[in-house]
């Protein structure tokens, strides 16, 4: 399945989405639980895939993709709530980033 979206144009699929099937959106406090929760399950998986614990019988098909998009929901949702456009928000902490740490990395002697 190919989605060539913008981060804004799913940012709107995930509003109608739930507009049509979620009823309303569970509250910004609830949302950031449920954030909480869903980046934890991909912490859980990363240690588990890339780590030193092992899988549970129950969490072997856990899927990377699945997990991350389940953060990448929640997060549009609160974004949808709070009125912030990710494309935009992303866009300016990248120009940030830049500004910030053009040589920083370059010059850490760890990397």
């Amino acid at each position: 399945m190919k989605d060539q979206k913008t981060i804004s144009e799913w940012q709107k699929s995930v509003d109608a989405w739930i507009k049509e099937f979620g009823v309303r959106y569970f509250s910004e406090l609830t949302n950031t639980a449920i954030l909480m929760e869903e980046v934890g399950e991909l912490a859980r998986l990363m240690a588990r895939t890339y780590g030193d614990q092992s899988f549970k019988e129950s969490e072997l098909n856990k899927d990377l993709a699945e997990e991350m998009a389940d953060i990448l929901w929640v997060l549009m949702c609160l974004a949808n709530q709070t009125g912030v456009d990710l494309n935009q928000a992303l866009l300016k902490n990248l120009e940030k980033k830049t500004t910030r740490d053009a040589n920083r990395h370059k010059n850490n002697p760890k990397l």
